[in-house]
């Protein structure tokens, strides 16, 4: 087990570099003009300017040393000053956000995985127990009804299924409100007196003691998280039914079941574990997924998160923010992929040994 995961350890640099050289190679679509933006706050006011700034920070030298300068950053001959570099966490200038894109990303990135950890138990577990009732009765009428709602799941737009639920349970009932907070609590949370401990907001707020913060923010996630999880029930429903019809048809599990055990532990202990590879790669994706922020669904419900930021970027064509965002995206990619790997080889030791 322990030389499976060093494996792919090993391989996590070699990802990551691969990674950088992407978006490295969509920077050099821009001019040297437009690369410029990663330097500079303002607006340079003429040509001189500009191209002080290109000599200044390499962007007119050979790719290796404009790639390694990217990486590392590079020192201000003028002020003595240095960039850190990506390296350093130093992804560049938000032209929307007004401030560097790490921030932008440290500020918004919060909310997204707020948002995440409380969407993960509806989306996966559900979703993973609705597909499981399917196989079990199979050409029943819960599998049939589970097709139904799966062929409904994967055809809805998400943008269509969120308008629906905001004017059902916004528009017309007034329970579940978009955004982040509600005006009032947004006044407590940036009192002196509320300390940030973690950054997220509905454990904060527990923290500190304050349970009308606490549900106020989770009544603002409610339709977000339904949007989210009736759209992935569909798709592991489908999942985990197959896995489990192909899996409850092995000749171990006709001999468990004539071996006289009970039915409830052929299902959940013998077929259920075997029959969750795809599914954990299926979960991995969705926290990939969640956790680079759902554009989509942010945007509809107007919360605070990276998906709605990257949105908001690529809508003013701010290009250095989308492509911050997108190297953020993909070390989380890398970092799902690797937790994946690892609980590949804990629920199927053959995994490990191949």
């Amino acid at each position: 087990m322990a030389t499976y995961i060093i494996r792919r350890l090993l391989l996590v640099p070699v990802l990551l570099f691969g990674v950088t050289i992407l978006i490295f190679g969509m920077l050099q679509f821009l001019t040297p003009v437009e690369r410029s933006a990663l330097y500079v706050r303002e607006i340079p006011k003429n040509e001189r300017q500009i191209n002080s700034i290109i000599l200044r920070y390499g962007l007119d030298q050979p790719l290796y040393v404009q790639y390694w300068r990217w990486l590392t950053g590079t020192k201000d001959q003028l002020t003595g000053e240095r960039n850190g570099g990506i390296l350093f966490g130093d992804f560049g200038w938000s032209r929307t956000g007004s401030q560097p894109v790490a921030n932008l990303i440290r500020t918004r990135f919060p909310n997204t995985l707020d948002l995440t950890l409380w969407a993960l138990g509806p989306v996966i577990l559900v979703g993973i127990w609705l597909g499981v009732q399917a196989a079990v009765h199979h050409n029943g009428f819960i599998d049939q009804a589970g097709r139904m709602f799966s062929i409904i799941g994967t055809s809805f737009p998400t943008f269509v299924f969120g308008l629906l639920v905001l004017m059902i349970f916004y528009a017309n009932l007034q329970w579940f409100p978009p955004g982040r907070l509600s005006t009032a609590m947004t006044v407590v949370v940036r009192a002196a007196s509320f300390k940030s401990y973690t950054s997220l907001l509905t454990i904060d707020s527990l923290l500190n003691g304050r349970f009308d913060v606490f549900i106020d923010a989770l009544r603002h996630m409610i339709l977000p998280i339904l949007t989210l999880s009736y759209l992935s029930w569909a798709v592991f429903l489908r999942v985990t039914r197959s896995s489990m019809l192909e899996t409850l048809r092995q000749e171990y599990v006709t001999t468990a079941r004539a071996k006289g055990l009970p039915e409830r532990d052929v299902i959940y202990k013998h077929a259920r574990p075997n029959a969750m590879i795809p599914v954990i790669t299926l979960a991995g994706f969705t926290v990939v997924g969640l956790m680079g922020g759902v554009v989509i669904t942010e945007t509809v419900f107007d919360y605070p998160g990276i998906g709605k930021a990257a949105a908001e970027a690529a809508q003013q064509l701010d290009v250095i923010t989308v492509l911050g965002f997108a190297l953020f995206n993909g070390f989380i990619l890398i970092i799902a992929n690797l937790v994946v790997d690892i609980l590949y080889a804990v629920i199927d030791p053959r995994v490990r040994l191949s």
